[in-house]
């Protein structure tokens, strides 16, 4: 049995738990450049490309899911900046570039109806409450496909809407999670993390496990420097809800999110 199909059966038994929790909603409508055009204008990009929004020159930020050096990503900006609508703009973008047989993804989320558009993507693995019983599991069930991965072409992205609810769940959910930000990224598990601005002091630990981070908009000076490191970021000027920042050495890369279609 490949790994596709290890990490379906995995994932198949979890799916009905979370279903009875989901509730329709329309996804939110964007003056920003729709996803679909904006993929149609980037032409063919490579197989391991993970889309992540565009830069202002008009290039795409790219991940490459078959190189670990970047880590586990952090999406993190005030209240109200984005940081959801990026992460569901890199699961729509996804299911657009690949195919279940080289990317899934499974979303750990404190509102389920914020994801209902997205329920029915071909490579969605799984849809689940921070509250659900599920959610341990499937933590525990990227772990062991982690431990089994031979290097199989496949890769899983955990997206994870609010760091501070998940490590809360119990101290094995917390010890798995640890893990995955540890060698997920090695073993093609990609943890995709929001955190609060106004919660990095109590969470700085945590925030070590992430060396690339991807900045929203942030007011507070203070809260600012904790997020990036540096005493001289300014994340005022970023507009909330598309606009993000990124650290590359010295210098500081914006991009925007595309609406989803």
């Amino acid at each position: 049995m490949d790994n596709t199909n290890r990490f379906d059966l995995m994932i198949d038994s979890l799916a009905e738990l979370a279903e009875e929790d989901r509730v329709h909603r329309t996804p939110p409508t964007s003056n920003q450049p729709a996803l679909k055009s904006t993929l149609a204008n980037l032409g063919s990009l490579p197989g391991e490309a993970l889309f992540l929004g565009i830069a202002e020159d008009g290039l795409p930020v790219l991940l490459n899911l078959y190189d670990p050096i970047p880590g586990p990503i952090l999406i993190i900006g005030d209240q109200g900046c984005g940081k959801t609508s990026l992460l569901q703009m890199i699961a729509s973008a996804a299911e657009y570039l690949h195919t279940p047989a080289k990317l899934q993804y499974g979303v750990i989320t404190p509102h389920l109806n914020e994801w209902d558009h997205l329920q029915n993507s071909e490579i969605n693995a799984g849809i689940y409450s921070v509250n659900d019983k599920a959610t341990p599991e499937l933590l525990q069930s990227l772990v062991t496909w982690a431990h089994n991965n031979k290097g199989d072409q496949q890769s899983i992205l955990l997206l994870i809407d609010n760091l501070e609810d998940v490590i809360k769940i119990s101290d094995q959910a917390e010890q798995n999670l640890r893990f995955l930000l540890l060698r997920g990224p090695s073993r093609r598990v990609w943890p995709i993390i929001t955190l609060n601005a106004s919660h990095s002091k109590e969470l700085n630990d945590w925030m070590e496990f992430f060396h690339t981070r991807f900045f929203g908009h942030i007011q507070g000076s203070d809260e600012a420097q904790l997020a990036t490191g540096v005493s001289n970021a300014s994340l005022q000027s970023l507009t909330s809800g598309s606009q993000f920042s990124m650290r590359e050495g010295d210098k500081w890369l914006k991009f925007r999110v595309p609406s989803q279609d």
